[in-house]
């Protein structure tokens, strides 16, 4: 009878450094929360989180039942967030227009300056970031 060949980690309690545990920031999300949303401009959002994979800037494809690290959330009214929930990911950012990734990256840059996060907003839906 011959044995399967696995490999040294298959049994390891290790992480690895694409299954690192989820990076938190309340600051930032509270600061997400305060912000109009990224799609219709309406206050009253939740932080979204982004859960596909962005190798170019470094974010890793969050796995089942976990969220992405804060620093990948947008601003989406409840309404575009159920929406982002209920289809592919990628499809509904592109059907509004807008580069979830970019979004994300320039507001956790800016946290907690309101005017320059409202710029970047204004730009995103313009279709211009």
């Amino acid at each position: 009878m011959s044995q399967i060949d696995t490999p040294g980690t298959a049994f390891s309690l290790e992480r690895s450094d694409d299954h690192a545990p989820r990076q938190r920031d309340e600051r930032h999300l509270a600061f997400i929360r305060t912000l109009p949303c990224v799609v219709t401009g309406v206050y009253g959002v939740e932080a979204a989180h982004v859960s596909y994979r962005a190798a170019a800037v470094g974010k890793r494809q969050r796995g089942l039942g976990e969220k992405a690290d804060d620093q990948w959330t947008v601003p989406l009214a409840p309404v575009e967030h159920r929406r982002q929930h209920s289809m592919n990911e990628r499809a509904y950012w592109q059907s509004v227009g807008i580069d979830p990734i970019a979004v994300a990256q320039a507001l956790y840059g800016v946290s907690g300056d309101e005017m320059a996060a409202t710029m970047i907003l204004t730009t995103a839906r313009m279709g211009l970031l």
